[in-house]
């Protein structure tokens, strides 16, 4: 039975638990999504077009250092629900010792060779000249609060596992709120550059960790988290193994991603400043594009891993279904907007003088527009592979999505067809359906219900 902590997503109305589960989680990626943009807006206001590349070259290199935390933190989501859907909520305190432990390590060692090799990537990265100190003093200060971000990432993953999403709003509030203020007074007031924008960011980070910590560590009883101090040194074997067998296939795919992005962007910043610039904005354009995508995928893999593990596969295909509505809806809604108010969107970023970012804008709304489309259909599938535990699936799409189309069509569209800028963005546009075609195929050969164990045998044969 489960505990009142956690929630049971193997019975009852589906798509109310998907809209009350994903709400929460999409004002927390909204209000993550606002506070990147805050960082934007006020260093744009305040240093200019050269303060918006560093911000973005230097967001670029600290992202790339988070692949890790990304992939594993949405492992242990699935695999805390499947340990729900199995009726195994005496094995979460130990897992979530083992899975924090080794994810901690891996924070201290990446910020550690962040460091060490910080200006060879920023070189690599085509920093404009302009933007090199505060690319530089942006990704210093990022890297030496990693372990905040993948703190937060760990205790929000936990509680997403078991259907808490309403406390990871609740906290990243609290931290988006902090940003805002930190923000203004250490870039606007203290004039601290594009450093004071990354300490504003990590600051908020650490308070969100901190808060969420304290949360879980006051109610572990009622998210049974039976676990020791020890469980975050000696680590089980077994569940490190399922850890790592997960979440090295979703690491992979987060990592492949932003080094794509790395490699496609270098080449964007070799077309000067303003266009580096607006790469910065571009990649905002992307994460209002991912806001409702993110959402309803970490809702419906949740959900998912509960039902498959549980062996209720028609709630899955239920699920997926209520999944695509929902984000092809939005798609929409945001397509329509960003055509008929491109200037109105795209200015709230720039200060008055750059019009030449302006104009970049304009050649980018078909562009947004597929973004829009592409993150919706990624959703459905994405719920399906990550829910599913599928490792192998999980990798090939790594591979597929994060390296071979996304570097490939953006070589093909920016070089080879001679599009520039907008050929390297139109290519990682189309990049982001790979998902959803591998997902079909998936789906389509009922490869998903392999990994559902025991508890699906016994449905089928009663």
């Amino acid at each position: 039975m489960a505990k009142a902590g956690i929630r049971d997503f193997t019975k009852g109305n589906i798509t109310k638990q998907l809209i009350v589960f994903a709400s929460p989680l999409f004002l927390s990626n909204l209000l993550q999504v606002v506070y990147n943009m805050v960082d934007m807006m006020v260093v744009g206001k305040v240093l200019g077009k050269a303060g918006i590349s560093a911000v973005s070259v230097g967001g670029d290199v600290v992202h790339f250092l988070t692949f890790i935390v990304m992939g594993f933190a949405n492992a242990m989501q699935v695999l805390i629900a499947k340990y729900i859907g199995r009726r195994e909520q005496d094995k979460i305190g130990r897992f979530v010792g083992t899975a924090g432990g080794f994810l901690l390590a891996a924070a201290v060692i990446l910020s550690i060779v962040g460091i060490l090799f910080q200006k060879g990537l920023l070189r690599l990265m085509r920093t404009p000249e302009e933007a090199w100190s505060g690319a530089v003093a942006y990704s210093f200060i990022s890297m030496l609060g990693l372990v905040f971000v993948y703190g937060y990432n760990m205790v929000s993953a936990i509680l997403r596992g078991m259907g808490d999403s309403k406390h990871p709003f609740i906290f990243i509030s609290i931290s988006a709120v902090a940003n805002l203020v930190l923000d203004i007074l250490f870039v606007a007031l203290f004039k601290m550059g594009a450093g004071g924008a990354a300490l504003a960011t990590i600051l908020s980070q650490a308070i969100s960790f901190i808060t969420c910590t304290i949360f879980l560590y006051r109610n572990r009883e009622r998210f049974s988290l039976n676990m020791k101090l020890s469980d975050f040194v000696r680590w089980d074997r077994e569940m490190l193994g399922a850890l790592v067998k997960l979440g090295t296939p979703m690491a992979i795919k987060t990592a492949s991603i932003q080094v794509s992005k790395m490699f496609v962007n270098s080449f964007i910043n070799s077309y000067g400043v303003a266009v580096s610039a607006f790469a910065g904005i571009a990649n905002k354009i992307g994460s209002i594009a991912n806001l409702v995508s993110t959402a309803m995928n970490t809702a419906g893999s949740t959900m998912v891993g509960q039902n498959i593990a549980a062996g209720e596969f028609d709630r899955v295909k239920k699920i997926l279904r209520n999944v695509l509505i929902i984000t092809l809806v939005i798609a929409a809604v945001c397509s329509i907007l960003i055509a008929l108010f491109p200037e109105q969107i795209f200015s709230i970023f720039t200060s008055t003088g750059d019009s030449d970012v302006l104009d970049i804008a304009r050649g980018y709304i078909p562009i947004a527009v597929l973004l829009f489309v592409g993150s919706a259909l990624r959703a459905v599938m994405n719920a399906l592979i990550n829910g599913s535990g599928n490792y192998r699936i999980n990798f090939v799409t790594a591979i597929l999505d994060g390296v071979v189309m996304r570097i490939g069509l953006a070589l093909l569209f920016g070089l080879a067809l001679g599009m520039k800028h907008y050929g390297f963005w139109l290519g990682d546009a189309i990049a982001g359906f790979t998902p959803f075609f591998i997902g079909i195929v998936f789906y389509s050969t009922g490869m998903w219900k392999k990994s559902a164990g025991n508890n699906s045998e016994r449905k089928e044969r009663s």
